[in-house]
């Protein structure tokens, strides 16, 4: 399956679990469908940041809920180790001995609330990574090349959902599932390249400024994105984080 036809076939699980809901798209949605599509027993979602705090967003049982709290609170586990590595942890059996070893109270703990399998997938846009999408099953479970595939296309959807999302109960964007993934990445992660310039600061911080302008606004973040990229928006160093300057 190519990675269009893929993308495509994800967007419309999570529209379909959001129709159920009767609710915008959010990420809940996400983690729902990932774990009806895929040979896993719960998901969650959590929101983490190198220079802010790190939170759950959502989990769809209360094993997935108390293995975000675990690794967050711990500082450790393959949800951490994806976040600061920016790639793919896949932990078929958490009983092996050297994953034991490599997470020695994590390890433990999650044995404890009920899981075997983890696989923890970065969300990732350019060099903004946002949070990490979880996945755990009761027993050991290895991913085939297209069930990685598909996990690694539902995290795809979580990071657009997040980055774009207005801050409220459901955690949905203001609009219909994106269209062109690709090209919605690529213009938020220039934007913020840009503005790494304007403002002085680092990529994570530049996409922090991005935001708190698009949701101070009402605006989407892909709408203002495309602004700064043409030049109609920029944002002054001096300026208030919510603040930026049209260009005349």
């Amino acid at each position: 399956m190519g990675p269009e036809s893929r993308s495509a076939r994800i967007q419309l699980l999570v529209a379909e679990q959001a129709a159920r809901r009767g609710a915008r798209v959010g990420v809940v949605d996400v983690c729902t469908a990932a774990v009806a599509a895929l040979p896993v027993g719960g998901a969650g979602l959590s929101a983490m940041s190198r220079v802010a705090p790190s939170h759950p967003l959502c989990s769809t049982d209360t094993v997935s809920e108390q293995l975000e709290e675990l690794q967050l609170t711990l500082g450790e586990g393959p949800c951490v180790d994806a976040f600061l590595h920016g790639s793919a942890v896949l932990t078929p059996d958490l009983l092996t001995r050297d994953l034991q070893d490599r997470w020695m109270v994590f390890a433990e703990a999650a044995l404890e609330a009920g899981a075997r399998a983890v696989f923890a997938l970065p969300l990732q846009m350019g060099a903004i990574s946002p949070g990490v999408l979880d996945l755990y099953a009761h027993v050991p479970v290895r991913l085939s090349a297209e069930e990685l595939a598909d996990a690694l296309a539902f995290a795809d959807l979580a990071t657009l959902v997040l980055l774009d999302a207005r801050i409220d109960a459901t955690g949905g964007p203001r609009g219909d599932p994106v269209e062109d993934l690709g090209a919605y990445r690529a213009e938020i992660d220039q934007a913020s390249g840009m503005l790494t310039v304007q403002l002085g600061v680092g990529i994570e911080e530049a996409f922090v400024r991005l935001r708190a302008y698009a949701y101070a606004q009402g605006r989407r973040l892909a709408d203002v994105a495309a602004d700064v990229v043409a030049c109609r928006l920029r944002f002054p160093p001096d300026a208030e984080p919510d603040q930026a300057a049209e260009e005349t």
